[in-house]
């Protein structure tokens, strides 16, 4: 096995030229107008090492939304605050083979959200965060990221405000739907909450930073908390298509509709893309194209 902090920047450029040809076959998302003004051929890679060493290559400037990877850090975040009795009396770690938006999936299970990964779940751990109001929540949240990451994220507010005047009509029936069963304590707060913490914005360094709490052991989290987000990603983290990407890729994963993807390589380091052309499912289709040709070559599959 080849480790990760022995790339080089030539054997990087190869291999996002490679995924960039694939970015044609997807989709830029036109239902948040905000998020419609991405370039299609815009990628950029980061990779932050164990050893320090960083790694970055093509448009490593742009600044994109979290979206659905801050699903990852918040249940970090739940877990470090709350412990995983709790947490898991909350949401289940259950991979889903339905849309992540999708409420005949929660109706089925009788309002237990599957996996903290997709949008009943993050709705549901959105609702518990620590703050008296969305604002303080989202604000509390991104001040631990950025302290212990040693990141910049912070609150993209043309994106919220997009975000908000096209409010996702699936996700307000999935909120409507835990409300009336007693899973939510305040509906809008926990809807508010979800939408600003996932405008969470920052630039392929700030997702791979983030990432690398996930891959190293860091005195300030708790082994057991860092293994369980990794199991979790590994199985729910690219909804639907998770199985297939365990296979092709072997590592722990998670997605957003912004563009990212981020990839932990346990005890080496992370692995953060931006590539805003979707798949199908909502995954940045050169981002996978790119980490199955890097992980394949160097053989970092965990399953190895």
């Amino acid at each position: 096995m080849k480790r990760l902090d022995k790339l080089t920047t030539t054997e990087l450029s190869a291999w996002v030229q490679q995924a960039k040809t694939q970015a044609e076959r997807g989709q830029i998302p036109d239902r948040i107008p905000q998020l419609a003004l991405a370039n299609p051929d815009w990628f950029a890679v980061h990779i932050c090492c164990k050893s320090g060493k960083t790694i970055s290559f093509g448009d490593t400037a742009c600044v994109f939304p979290l979206m659905s990877v801050i699903k990852t850090f918040s249940l970090l975040y739940l877990l470090e605050h709350f412990g995983t009795e709790t947490v898991f009396s909350w949401v289940g770690v259950e991979p889903s083979d339905a849309p992540f938006n999708s409420l005949e999936q929660l109706v089925s299970d009788r309002g237990r959200p599957r996996n903290p990964m997709i949008n009943s779940g993050a709705i549901t751990l959105a609702d518990k965060l620590p703050g008296k109001d969305p604002r303080v929540r989202t604000l509390l949240f991104c001040q631990w990221l950025n302290e212990l990451a040693g990141c910049q994220v912070n609150l993209d507010e043309a994106m919220l405000t997009s975000v908000r005047l096209t409010r996702s009509t699936a996700n307000e029936a999935i909120a409507n739907y835990l409300a009336e069963i007693g899973h939510l304590e305040n509906l809008e707060t926990s809807l508010d909450t979800y939408e600003q913490i996932c405008c969470l914005s920052g630039r392929v360094e700030d997702l791979a930073l983030l990432g690398k709490l996930l891959a190293c052991e860091y005195h300030r989290l708790k082994s057991q908390n860092r293994q369980i987000v990794n199991a979790v990603m590994s199985t729910c983290g690219l909804y639907e298509a998770s199985a297939e990407f365990a296979v092709r890729i072997g590592l722990p994963m998670k997605s957003g509709i912004g563009g990212g993807l981020v990839a932990i390589v346990p005890s080496e380091g992370a692995i953060a893309c931006y590539s805003p052309a979707l798949d199908t499912i909502g995954n940045p289709i050169a981002g996978l194209v790119f980490l199955e040709a890097l992980s394949q070559k160097l053989e970092l599959s965990i399953f190895g």
